[in-house]
């Protein structure tokens, strides 16, 4: 891939912001289309695969799922989980594949509109015009940490999922982490199997099988269409584009996380994250509550596959029944950090998007984007790369080349009615 670090033009039909995998799968229609267009990523490719995931960072989806377009998985284990450096790869790979012009470097620092209804895009290396943007730089710009996290004592180290790295760079002594998405229970199963005492904070995340009767169960969800399932079909409508995702875990050759199972094995459980005082740190009383809901989910998964077997007559094995391995006494609504020996705090409770630099009217009150398919309500503005832009599989390696071709198309029939008009 030839990095254009030097501009000479100052308007293109469409400009691109963040050369991620979905950045540079809308490069690669639009290059498809002859759309004359420019990528700028503030970093470089595949930075955040690379700078922002812990060491022993895997994919929780097959490898089989990485469908970037006219480039799939090349290696020889489709059933596996690319490890970090793995995805580092695959993505450069597919970046010099598409070969797309590009500025690495340079950041957008601002996205307004012109009398002439021409999109202005400013950056740190000048002022460009377009008649479209596509918004391609995913909605995990700021770690969340909540503001009771001040009162922690400067002794109690505190880092973030993104900032995590390996258990060797926390304090001796025990850690708390807090959150139960994928981040968060891998993050704890990386530090319990280094030997580390573990305390997990249990939010309210579903979780998922890994291998059921015989098969993974993403290759049952897929020929089950649910990822096929578009967002105005889901029966919470906008709302699922803000739930967590089902957690499990590509590690190790992939496996399912059962929570119940890491206490027996000596993870202490709390609820969910409440409020902290000093050294006294609080839980709402939802530990019981949080368990039994991800083990709904996850026995709902495994009926829906049954129903599936069934109604199609296949020869599958069968499995016994669900039973829970491990049960609270109660649900603990408070601890003191020093009487625990608790030494580390990692914060693994998400990201919020931070969109300011857009300068237009296209976000809720959340400040969350909205659109059709990628497409606002601001005519030449869109999005891409973020979950439920279009179907479950848009924020993932297997939907990106679908919205990618769709929203390039559009663009391309967009510029085409102007210049007969």
């Amino acid at each position: 891939m030839k990095e254009k670090r030097e501009h000479t033009r100052l308007h293109y039909e469409a400009i691109v912001v963040g050369g991620g995998q979905a950045g540079l799968s809308v490069s690669y229609y639009l290059q498809k289309h002859g759309i004359d267009h420019m990528i700028f990523e503030k970093n470089r490719v595949g930075h955040s695969w690379r700078h922002d995931r812990w060491d022993s960072f895997c994919l929780v989806t097959p490898n089989w799922q990485c469908q970037l377009p006219d480039f799939p998985y090349q290696g020889d284990d489709p059933q596996g989980f690319m490890l970090k450096h793995e995805i580092v790869e695959y993505v450069e790979a597919f970046a010099k594949k598409v070969n797309p012009p590009i500025m690495v470097g340079v950041s957008v620092n601002r996205v307004w509109r012109g009398k002439n209804g021409v999109l202005h895009v400013v950056t740190s290396s000048g002022e460009f015009t377009a008649d479209h943007v596509v918004v391609a730089t995913g909605g995990y710009d700021i770690p969340i940490v909540p503001d009771y996290a001040h009162s922690l004592p400067p002794r109690i180290h505190q880092v973030h999922s993104v900032n995590y790295r390996n258990p060797d760079q926390l304090p001796e002594g025990e850690v708390l982490v807090v959150g139960s998405g994928q981040s968060g229970v891998q993050i704890m199963e990386d530090l319990h199997l280094a030997g580390r005492k573990v305390h997990l904070a249990v939010g309210s995340a579903p979780r998922s099988p890994r291998i059921y009767r015989g098969r993974e169960t993403t290759e049952w969800l897929y020929d089950l269409g649910f990822y096929q399932l578009t967002i105005d079909r889901h029966p919470l409508g906008d709302e699922a584009k803000h739930k967590t995702n089902h957690y499990l875990t590509g590690r190790s050759g992939g496996h399912e996380i059962d929570l119940r199972k890491f206490a027996l094995e000596g993870v202490k459980l709390y609820g969910s994250m409440a409020n902290i005082h000093g050294t006294q740190l609080e839980f709402r009383p939802d530990l019981t509550k949080n368990l039994d809901e991800a083990d709904e989910v996850y026995v709902n998964i495994r009926n829906d596959i049954d129903r599936y077997i069934a109604d199609n007559n296949i020869d599958a094995p069968v499995e016994p029944p669900f039973r829970k391995v491990w049960e609270p006494e109660f649900d603990p609504t408070g601890i003191d950090a020093d009487q625990e020996n608790i030494t580390s705090i990692v914060w693994a409770i998400g990201f919020r998007p931070d969109y300011r630099w857009i300068q237009l009217p296209v976000f809720d009150g959340r400040g969350y984007p909205q659109f059709d398919r990628g497409i606002t309500p601001e005519a030449g503005l869109y999005f891409i790369g973020l979950p439920w832009l279009h179907t479950w599989g848009s924020g993932r390696f297997l939907g990106i080349a679908d919205d990618a071709q769709y929203l390039a198309g559009i663009i391309e029939g967009k510029l085409a009615a102007k210049t007969m008009a």
